[in-house]
C-alpha cells in the first residue's frame, strides 16, 4: 500500500472548527500531528492506540497535552490505497 491519505468527515470539520475557536494556540500543533498521521499513523510521538466501548473499531492519537484525534483506517481496494478517516477532535473528556 502507498502513502495514506487524510479524509475529513463532516463531524471532524465541525469539531475541529469548534476546538480551534476555543484553543487557537493549538492550531500549529494539530497541523503537525495531522501531517505526521498521514506520514505514519503509528509514529511513537502520536501515541496511537485502539479504542474500546462505544468507539470500538476506531483509533485515537494525541496532538498535544489534552487534545485527541479520533480516526479509522479504511482500505480502498479499487485504488489499492488506504485512507485515514478523521471523525473527531477534542479534549480527552470531549472525545471519549
Amino acid at each position: 500500500m502507498s502513502k495514506r491519505k487524510l479524509v475529513l468527515s463532516k463531524p471532524f470539520i465541525k469539531s475541529y472548527k469548534k476546538f480551534i475557536a476555543r484553543k487557537p494556540d493549538l492550531k500549529a500543533v494539530i497541523e503537525k500531528a495531522l501531517f505526521q498521521l498521514e506520514e505514519d499513523a503509528f509514529a511513537m510521538g502520536l501515541r496511537t492506540h485502539k479504542l474500546s466501548g462505544n468507539l470500538f473499531g476506531y483509533l485515537a492519537c494525541s496532538c498535544g497535552y489534552d487534545c485527541r484525534i479520533i480516526f479509522s483506517i479504511e482500505k480502498d481496494l479499487s485504488k489499492k490505497t488506504e485512507n485515514i478517516l478523521l471523525v473527531g477532535i477534542g479534549t480527552h473528556d470531549e472525545v471519549y
